[in-house]
């Protein structure tokens, strides 16, 4: 009979059909296990799939006493709570870079879209304004790539696909994050003098404390009026409010935006700008991604059950 494991996140079926095909599963719809299943059925659960950005705590941990294995569907994991799973002897892993070069993409995406106003210029031509010769501020010409000074902030799997890509537009590349690397591109000591130096800052971090609205009012100022940013990392990282207000007094000149603090996002004043390109967090979503992701969660899910450690073990776990 096959191992059970509990879907704790809702996820489309189409998502978990291959992992369905090696495992029991046992799938609550995105509600909490005890709304679902018995105490019974769920004392025998050993092993549960999560979406990494959904709260996952203590409490919820302790409604599965065998819990002895979470599985990240995807790289994030900040909607775990580490310090909780560690003490209760319960093994964390994650997708790591399988789904890197599609954000990193998506990255780039938003970047033109915003800097080359993308969608004023479809709305430009879909209104009929542009075969009427109507004039528009929205249509004056504007900064291209070549010379363009791109921030990195995280230079992990994903910023590193970033600044690669970007590089190749012929700008200039720069970065940020806890430490240096070997990539060829500059290091900076500080957000704040990333957003200085930069006209477009990428975000590419992870969520957690130390990054919790590492991009506030003071470095949205400190990217200028000449300046965008793009975030394709968590919604947590910008304070939405200070980004709203910073489009809305014109002290930047654009975002780009795959993620946000509170998600499904809701039609509100950061909808409402123009200079503002918004996907609802597709960044990982392509077909290649979710292959790659759901490998590394059936890796991990076989290496438990075979009473081996976990081939992508979140570190410090």
């Amino acid at each position: 009979m096959p191992n059970k494991v509990l879907i704790y996140s809702r996820f489309p079926k189409a998502m978990m059909m291959r992992i369905g095909g090696q495992f029991e599963l046992m799938d609550g719809g995105g509600k909490p296990p005890g709304e679902v299943f018995t105490a019974e059925q769920l004392s025998g659960i050993r092993a549960m799939i999560t979406a990494g950005g959904t709260p996952l705590g203590g409490a919820v941990m302790d409604t599965m006493p065998s819990l002895r294995a979470i599985a990240c569907y995807g790289t994030g994991y900040d909607g775990v709570d580490l310090t909780a799973a560690a003490q209760r002897g319960i093994m964390v892993g994650h997708s790591p870079a399988a789904n890197a070069a599609a954000v990193a993409d998506l990255a780039v995406t938003l970047m033109l879209a915003a800097t080359r106003r993308l969608l004023p210029a479809d709305n430009y031509v879909r209104s009929g304004d542009w075969a009427s010769a109507k004039p528009s501020p929205l249509m004056r010409p504007q900064p291209g790539n070549p010379g363009r000074r791109v921030g990195v902030y995280g230079m992990g799997e994903i910023g590193r696909k970033i600044a690669s890509r970007v590089a190749a537009f012929e700008t200039e590349v720069a970065y940020f994050s806890r430490s240096r690397h070997a990539v060829p591109y500059l290091y900076v000591p500080s957000l704040e003098a990333l957003a200085e130096w930069c006209s477009v800052l990428m975000i590419a971090v992870r969520a957690g404390a130390d990054t919790h609205h590492a991009v506030d009012a003071n470095i949205l100022r400190k990217l200028g009026s000449d300046g965008y940013v793009v975030n394709i990392s968590r919604g947590s990282v910008i304070d939405q409010d200070a980004l709203v207000a910073a489009l809305a007094d014109g002290a930047i000149a654009g975002a780009g935006l795959d993620v946000y603090e509170n998600e499904p996002h809701a039609p509100d004043r950061l909808t409402g700008f123009a200079n503002v390109v918004m996907t609802p967090h597709v960044g990982g979503h392509t077909l290649e991604s979710h292959a790659a992701m759901q490998n590394c969660v059936i890796a991990n899910l076989e290496a438990f059950f075979a009473g081996k450690p976990m081939p992508h073990l979140v570190r410090g776990v």
